[in-house]
């Protein structure tokens, strides 16, 4: 697996809060379609079982196509990323440790961590060289997705840009068509949209025109 990022642009999150069981397939092919670098499985709110077959659903899925298939992470379970050799995995602040979590995984697999301020970021920024292979900054704005998250705003994606970090960053929260020039002009070049294109009824369209935005 490849795992360099750095000319990602747009980081998918498939997400059960927004996306139904029966629509879990379509939804991840539009988000590959559309010209997602990284697709996230986020089923915070399901139990183990649950989490097991909705990922079964997308690695049987990527085995039997034949179009290229982006990186895969699982939101914080690592023994369910550890159940298929491609699975990468994102962290919280909260969770296992990046460095536990890079003992655990290997040296081969994705591993990511968010970040909601300047400490943070530069904590991710710290860490031994092959720990992480991106962090997340957000959220930039308001989100439904985490709602007991107060937003960093543009002023975190600049300082972060600033340090002109060797890891590639992606900004979330709230970041949708109308807004994805102002996170640009702050600095990113890689951005993760959530309910913006899952709720649209043409999830690769809106993931193809998010791509356009940002790289005006």
């Amino acid at each position: 697996m490849n795992l360099s990022l750095h000319q990602s642009t747009f980081y998918g999150i498939l997400d059960t809060g927004y996306v139904s069981p029966e629509n879990w397939v379509a939804k991840y092919e539009a988000l590959v379609s559309g010209g997602a670098s990284i697709v996230q499985i986020r089923a915070k709110d399901s139990n183990q079982s649950e989490r097991y077959q909705l990922t079964e659903q997308i690695v049987r899925y990527r085995a039997q196509s034949a179009a290229p298939q982006p990186h895969l992470v699982i939101n914080d379970d690592l023994e369910l990323a550890l159940e298929h050799p491609d699975l990468g995995l994102h962290v919280g602040q909260e969770d296992l440790p990046a460095v536990e979590a890079r003992k655990r995984l290997g040296p081969n697999r994705l591993l990511g961590l968010s970040t909601h301020s300047p400490e943070q970021a530069r904590a991710a920024m710290a860490l031994p060289a092959g720990t992480l292979n991106y962090f997340a900054v957000g959220p930039v704005f308001a989100t439904q997705t985490k709602p007991t998250y107060t937003p960093v705003g543009l002023e975190l994606v600049e300082y972060v840009a600033k340090q002109r970090p060797e890891l590639p960053f992606f900004c979330i929260g709230g970041i949708n068509r109308r807004n994805i020039e102002q996170v640009i002009a702050a600095g990113a070049s890689r951005i993760v949209t959530v309910s913006d294109v899952l709720c649209s009824a043409d999830t690769a369209a809106a993931v193809r025109e998010s791509i356009s935005i940002a790289r005006k």
